[in-house]
């Protein structure tokens, strides 16, 4: 191997290098813009919760109601007797 042949595998291996290496930080650049997005996103987050949750809160919320009107007219005819 003559030494112009060494110094261009040295310079295709060095190039070789330089690509990896640039991959490597875009790689790392995107892991970085990931972990931010996630963070972001996990403290604006809204907790998941279904349906019948909601559903069932307004029944107790109504039944809390009526409970309320029967008790009154409980109490009122409490106080008549």
């Amino acid at each position: 191997m003559s030494l112009e042949q060494l110094r261009h595998l040295l310079a295709e291996t060095l190039g070789a290098v330089a690509d990896a290496h640039a991959h490597s930080a875009r790689a790392k650049d995107l892991l970085d813009d990931y972990r931010r997005v996630v963070v972001e996103v996990q403290a604006q987050a809204q907790p998941w919760l279904p349906a019948e949750l909601a559903r069932a809160v307004e029944q107790i919320d109504a039944n809390h109601a009526r409970l309320d009107t029967v008790r009154g007219l409980l109490t009122e005819y409490q106080s008549r007797l």
